[in-house]
């Protein structure tokens, strides 16, 4: 006999209640996403007739067309692909990088450093503080001052750091043992068996970076530099006509491209999910804090 059939009315009414909850959530937050789709395909004249619908009546391609014949457009998603895929290589290997010799209690120092990590999860500078230090250094109107700032998310370290302080000391030691030095014994013991969290904080930085909006908007006054989501946010604002003018464009669709543009920043980010979905549980909650 199966499981099933020796469970309670009640389990089994709690579970129909359970299923039908978490459908509508998904259905409230899949609904939006469905409907810019649609209103990317659809011409200005049925997004304007029509409040709400989910399959355009005729579907035309002219926003994405004009979407990709713009230089400016092009500009913005090839700087924002660059931008994310160099700050993603930047900020996990400084991660992993502090984050080893930090799981080695061994190391003089160590409580030290930890507490200044741990201290700036509850405090930060904040805006104006950054934005001077960005400033000094020279890195405005830079790419740079879109990685540097944020390179070491200390929530992301103190769980990478907990997650080299499970693994086997054995491992390490026997390396140590045939003659691997210490550089060995990261690349070649440690990095190996590291693969799911390395994928889940990849995949967070990355998204971090790509989704950043206020990072571009405070220290990036050229806007040939945009990013794409800081032309998003210029183009979905309400002085979104201005905003294309500044930049020498035409007359475009005005809600149309709105559509068009939210899919296009949120397309990339939804096609590399699927792939490094299965390490998430594995590599956050093998990583779990604790000391």
């Amino acid at each position: 006999m199966s499981v099933n059939q020796y469970r309670s009315v009640g389990s089994r009414i709690f579970d129909a209640i359970n299923i039908a909850v978490l459908v509508g959530l998904g259905m409230i937050t899949l609904l939006p996403l469905l409907y810019v789709l649609a209103g990317s395909f659809a011409s200005e004249s049925e997004i304007s007739s029509r409040t709400f619908f989910l399959w355009p009546e005729k579907f035309v391609t002219s926003t994405y067309e004009y979407i990709f014949a713009t230089d400016v457009f092009i500009r913005a998603l090839l700087t924002t692909i660059g931008v994310t895929l160099v700050g993603t290589v930047i900020q996990v290997a400084l991660t992993l990088t502090m984050a080893y010799p930090l799981a080695k209690r061994y190391l003089p120092g160590r409580t030290l450093v930890l507490n200044l990590v741990i201290f700036t999860v509850v405090f930060s500078g904040g805006i104006i503080p950054t934005y001077l230090v960005v400033r000094d250094l020279g890195m405005l109107n830079s790419y740079w001052a879109l990685i540097l700032p944020l390179a070491i998310n200390p929530f992301y370290l103190i769980i990478v750091k907990s997650f080299f302080q499970e693994l086997p000391e054995a491992l390490e030691e026997a390396a140590r043992i045939d003659g691997a030095t210490e550089m060995g014994v990261f690349f070649k013991i440690v990095l190996p068996l590291s693969k799911p969290i390395i994928a889940t904080f990849s995949l967070f930085y990355a998204v971090g970076i790509w989704n950043d909006y206020m990072s571009p908007l405070l220290y990036i006054d050229d806007s040939s530099k945009w990013t794409l989501q800081v032309l998003v946010r210029q183009l979905t604002g309400a002085d979104a006509q201005n905003a294309l003018s500044a930049l020498e464009t035409v007359f475009f669709p005005t809600q149309g491209l709105k559509f068009a543009v939210v899919v296009i920043a949120t397309l990339p980010i939804l096609c590399f999910y699927p792939f490094l979905q299965k390490h998430f549980v594995k590599g956050v909650l093998i990583g779990s804090v604790k000391e």
